[in-house]
């Protein structure tokens, strides 16, 4: 496997979690919310990071991976950052 993959998938994959954490916390935070529509938000978050992660492991090309990691990195400056 190439260097760039292994460092793009590594830096979606932290970004992912984040945003999966930032997912859950928006759900939890919302009015009449339940402890499983926060694990559903969760689980959700945590298959489309893992689909995400393996294309860019192995089958996505490199602009597209690094846009993909670089959109991931803006939402989560921004989503952490906007208070």
């Amino acid at each position: 496997m190439e260097t760039w993959r292994v460092i793009a998938t590594s830096l979606f994959a932290l970004g992912g979690l984040v945003m999966v954490l930032v997912a859950m916390a928006q759900v939890r935070d919302r009015k009449h919310s339940h402890r499983g529509q926060v694990a559903q938000a969760g689980l959700i978050g945590l298959v489309v990071v893992a689909a995400l992660t393996a294309s860019i492991a192995f089958l996505l090309p490199s602009v597209v991976a690094w846009a993909l990691v670089a959109a991931t990195a803006a939402a989560v400056l921004f989503l952490t950052m906007v208070d």
